[in-house]
């Protein structure tokens, strides 16, 4: 049988584990399908699954659901969501996987207790925009080194703008961790997307100084939602990174650089 894979937790967050070495159902919860999802027990882990036939495509709905299953655990203890569409071909590779993972899983959990996401966007005007300058068609001479001046002169005052507006909220948040990422948009505005990582007894506070901060950034489109399981921390510290968090003067720039 196999296994389609929500996330990783606690083991101890899960009392209905202590007497069981077989997977558990986890009351009045259910998956993709429909289907009964259960506590996969591994050591001290509790890998929270459902069977998977492979029969049902996973569409937007699955995608829901996944997300939902997430969610609900993640009110009763620390997780580490897995990717969507996350399936292990039978109980072999699921416990194959977890051994090799283990301590990473350890490692991410202790880093991530307590921990939530809160998600913002951050609309605000290109600063580029008025300028009206349509990109060159020639490929060659003096108009086309003038193209890729423009072009680059662009680029950088966008990443002026967008490191300017990332800077001073992270001064006003002052999260534990930080991701951002920064596009701009058809409608030429540019989008910051930005994931704070904060304390859960902090969330209040959290959506206070939102508040007020959307009285002071008038020139800004904000939106917020959140409290989130932490997807964007969980990623970064799957692929094994564990250094310090890069400023958000560096990770603006490296955001804009497909810009």
């Amino acid at each position: 049988m196999a296994w389609y894979a929500y996330c990783v937790s606690e083991k101890q967050s899960f009392p209905e584990l202590a007497r069981h070495r077989k997977p558990v159902p986890l009351e009045s919860v259910t998956g993709i399908g429909g289907g009964q999802v259960f506590l996969y027990p591994a050591s001290d882990l509790a890998i929270v699954v459902s069977e998977y036939e492979g029969s049902g495509a996973l569409n937007q709905r699955a995608g829901m659901d996944h997300a939902r299953v997430i969610s609900e655990c993640f009110h009763k203890s620390t997780v580490l969501p897995f990717r969507f569409g996350t399936v292990f071909q039978d109980d072999e590779s699921l416990r194959k996987s977890i051994r090799s993972n283990q301590r990473q899983f350890q490692t991410n959990l202790e880093r991530l207790m307590g921990k939530t996401e809160m998600h913002l966007k951050v609309m605000v005007d290109d600063c580029c925009k008025e300028l009206g300058v349509s990109p060159c068609s020639e490929t060659v001479g003096r108009g086309y080194l003038s193209n890729l001046r423009e072009t680059a002169s662009r680029q950088r005052e966008r990443q002026t703008r967008a490191r300017a507006v990332a800077f001073q909220l992270h001064r006003m948040f002052a999260p534990l961790d930080e991701e951002i990422s920064c596009r701009v948009l058809e409608n030429g505005k540019m989008l910051l997307d930005i994931a704070h990582l904060i304390d859960r007894r902090c969330v209040e506070r959290y959506q206070n100084k939102y508040a007020s901060t959307v009285q002071m950034m008038k020139e800004c489109q904000l939106q917020l939602s959140g409290p989130w399981p932490p997807y964007h921390f969980v990623q970064r510290l799957t692929r094994g990174a564990l250094q310090t968090p890069a400023p958000a003067e560096r990770a603006v720039a490296s955001a804009m650089a497909a810009v």
